[in-house]
């Protein structure tokens, strides 16, 4: 996979098209992401114990992998990879070839 957490991206595709947020954790097996203030879903939930808050809450939901691309430089980017001259495998942007810190 090809973004990691703490990235930057852009949401591609679906009712969240064009909004940014950085990635919070990133689920291999099912290719999906968790990103900041994108893909809100309300969830319903019940009291488990006396002073606990019931009601209906908002929190981010897991989007896929396909539907969103790395932000980088202000611009929506693809990523490849490269190999340095010290044998160190890093990522980079496609266009411009700029390593991607």
């Amino acid at each position: 996979m090809k973004i990691k957490k703490n990235d930057i991206v852009i949401v591609i595709s679906g009712e969240d098209k064009g909004k940014t947020g950085r990635v919070l954790s990133v689920d291999r097996k099912k290719a999906r992401l968790l990103i900041e203030g994108v893909n809100f879903v309300k969830r319903h939930r019940k009291a488990r114990r006396p002073g606990d808050q019931s009601g209906i809450l908002e929190r981010e939901a897991p989007i896929h992998v396909s539907n969103v691309m790395l932000y980088y430089d202000n611009k929506p980017t693809k990523v490849g990879h490269k190999e340095l001259a010290d044998g160190k495998k890093v990522r980079v942007a496609r266009k411009t070839g700029e390593v991607i810190g």
